[in-house]
C-alpha cells in the first residue's frame, strides 16, 4: 500500500541530474520505500510545511525537500522542490526558504 505518490518538480529533477547514477538510484529507491512505510530515517518533517527525504551515499547526506499537497481528494501528492547535500547538522535556512517559495508557486499556477 502507498500512502503517497511523489511528484518532482523542476528544480528537484535538475538537482538530480547533478547526482550521480547510483546516488540517484539510491534516492529513488528509499523514496519508493518511505511511500510505503512511515520510517522518520527516510521522510522526516523539518519544518511545518516543509519535509525532508533523507538519503547517505558513501558519506553524502542527500536531501530533497518537500511538501504535502492534499487538494485531490483521490491521491495524496508528496511534491519534491529541490535538493542539497547537506554538511552540516542543521538544514540551510535558505533551502527551507527556497522550498516555501516554490510551495506558494505551485499553489499559485495550480
Amino acid at each position: 500500500m502507498r500512502y503517497f505518490q511523489t511528484k518532482f518538480l523542476e528544480e528537484a529533477n535538475q538537482f538530480l541530474g547533478q547526482l550521480h547514477l547510483k546516488a540517484v538510484k539510491k534516492v529513488f529507491y528509499n523514496i519508493d520505500k518511505a511511500e510505503q512505510i512511515n520510517d522518520s530515517t527516510l521522510f522526516k518533517k523539518i519544518h511545518p510545511e516543509i519535509w525532508e527525504f533523507r538519503t547517505e551515499y558513501f558519506g553524502q547526506e542527500i536531501r530533497l525537500l518537500a511538501f504535502w499537497d492534499k487538494d485531490d481528494k483521490s491521491k495524496t501528492l508528496v511534491i519534491a522542490t529541490s535538493g542539497f547535500i547537506k554538511k552540516s547538522k542543521k538544514t540551510p535556512k535558505n533551502e527551507i526558504e527556497k522550498a516555501l517559495n516554490i510551495k506558494l508557486n505551485y499553489f499559485d499556477h495550480k
